[in-house]
């Protein structure tokens, strides 16, 4: 099944793409979403049409993603939690955490463009890779650390 994107998806392509999907993915998600129609001789004439805003809008969008991953590459993310001996956590820090960390620092990442595979459990430094736009990733270091009680 052949169908135009209307936004970008990340594993499939691009906005104004013209992609070739299984059935069931384009009639169950794609069409009833609105992320993209069918790529009809209309549909792709007012692609064509409009290819020059949407080009425009995609570099535009690129740009900012590149200047994004630029301010946050090589961050250090410094995260206290209670840890027992062994030095593993009471609990986890997950990507939720880290965006709240990384919000607190004024830079505003959805926490699903957090690419972290599994909680981290234990103590010391993790490199973890943050999807900023289609093509841009950059990596933070998150350096989890003991919190330290008053006793």
């Amino acid at each position: 099944m052949e169908l135009i994107l209307k936004e970008t998806i990340s594993a499939l392509g691009r906005e104004g793409d013209v992609v070739t999907v299984k059935p069931g993915y384009g009639r169950n998600y794609l069409l009833p979403q609105g992320k993209a129609v069918n790529a009809t001789t209309e549909n792709l004439f007012a692609l064509k049409q409009n290819r020059v805003a949407i080009e425009t809008r995609l570099a535009k969008d690129q740009a900012i993603a590149e200047k994004l991953a630029k301010k946050i590459s090589g961050f250090n993310i410094v995260i206290e939690q209670l840890a027992g001996e062994d030095e593993r956590l009471f609990g986890s820090v997950t990507n939720a955490d880290l965006a709240a960390k990384l919000e607190e620092s004024n830079v505003k990442i959805d926490k699903k463009q957090i690419l972290l595979s599994d909680p981290i459990k234990t103590i010391g430094e993790t490199k973890v890779q943050v999807k900023i736009g289609f093509d841009v990733t950059t990596e933070i270091v998150v350096n989890v650390v003991p919190l330290k009680t008053e006793e």
